[in-house]
């Protein structure tokens, strides 16, 4: 996927952090204060990645960004992106070995939080360093702009406020690295994760194969149908244009495949229900093969976010207004 595709325009120049000298003296107190207490020791690697919430997003997130780096993951159980980004997250942030760490928080469960950032869409990936936020990005992302955004995040965190990171008890990752590999629990496990290691590489055709394998020979597997649809959501927008997209769309509301290109932009940006609603509305304004080709399209971002989400019940019901 290229960067223009994906939500990217949220990055912000992050060498343009403000209140720089004024941070990076609370940040030093409250590391003087840490250690003063005890604290700054090792910590085990599961400590680089936890789950926030409201109650606990002072200490968890601001105080602890006085000595590391917190990515924030904004997320939610009914995001397909989200499941697709919030796993490489996790790796890189066990990857970086305590060069920053990484916080997720569920959106449906803190709409606090996700209000005070002014969150449109989901995945919606902030930074907190020395208690300044910073946007980073919105959307899936390609593995090597992350990294990019991240190498950038901790050079700041450094050069700026002196955050050096925390330190990881090396013996704990060994011990979590000799942990036997469970043995798969069903037949299609190496073909679904041969699928879902596609993904990961931005292997998008790959991965449609995969999960077409495990179809042909078990067409109601759920993991395989919605991993497909998702894979082939993503096979479509990588090349995409979206400023293009979104421009043939405002001007053409009744050229169908300009509102099949947008609604995929929706869904993969998060904007789950501005997909839905323009394509409903595609169906009620056209006939014949146009009409078809917006249905199958809907009902196959229907499959991406999963049956019983309301959303796609909502969807459903008004999908069925305009075709009866």
């Amino acid at each position: 996927m290229q960067p223009r595709n994906m939500s990217m325009s949220g990055v912000v120049d992050l060498a343009a952090v403000k209140a720089a000298g004024e941070a990076k003296a609370k940040a030093e107190q409250a590391r003087a204060e840490s250690a003063r207490q005890g604290g700054g020791g090792a910590v085990s690697p599961s400590a680089l990645v936890i789950d926030v919430d409201e109650a606990g997003f002072e200490s968890d997130v601001l105080q602890r960004s006085a000595e590391v780096p917190v990515v924030i993951d904004f997320w939610a159980e009914w995001c397909e992106p989200c499941k697709q980004l919030g796993p490489l997250l996790e790796r890189l942030a066990r990857e970086y070995n305590g060069r920053f760490v990484l916080a997720k928080i569920d959106v449906d469960a803190n709409q606090m939080l996700m209000q005070q950032f002014g969150i449109q869409g989901i995945p919606a990936v902030f930074a907190v360093v020395a208690g300044q936020a910073l946007p980073l990005f919105q959307g899936v992302a390609p593995e090597a702009q992350i990294r990019q955004t991240l190498d950038q995040l901790i050079q700041v965190g450094e050069e700026r406020f002196g955050l050096t990171g925390i330190v990881v008890d090396q013996d704990a990752a060994e011990d979590a690295d000799r942990a036997p590999a469970e043995a798969p629990a069903g037949p299609y496990d190496a073909l679904l994760e041969a699928a879902a290691q596609a993904l990961d590489a931005n292997d998008f055709a790959g991965a449609v194969q995969a999960y077409r394998n495990v179809l042909s020979d078990d067409p109601a597997n759920a993991e395989a149908k919605l991993g497909l649809a998702q894979a082939e959501l993503l096979s479509r927008v990588k090349d995409m244009d979206a400023q293009q997209v979104r421009k043939d769309a405002a001007e053409g509301p009744a050229d169908v495949a300009a509102q099949l290109a947008a609604a995929d932009l929706d869904l993969v940006g998060g904007h789950v229900e501005d997909a839905f609603g323009r394509l409903v509305e595609t169906v009620r304004r056209t006939f014949g093969d146009d009409r078809d080709a917006a249905r199958v399209r809907l009902l196959e971002l229907f499959e991406v976010i999963g049956p019983d989400d309301p959303r796609v019940v909502a969807a459903r019901t008004a999908l069925a207004r305009v075709l009866f």
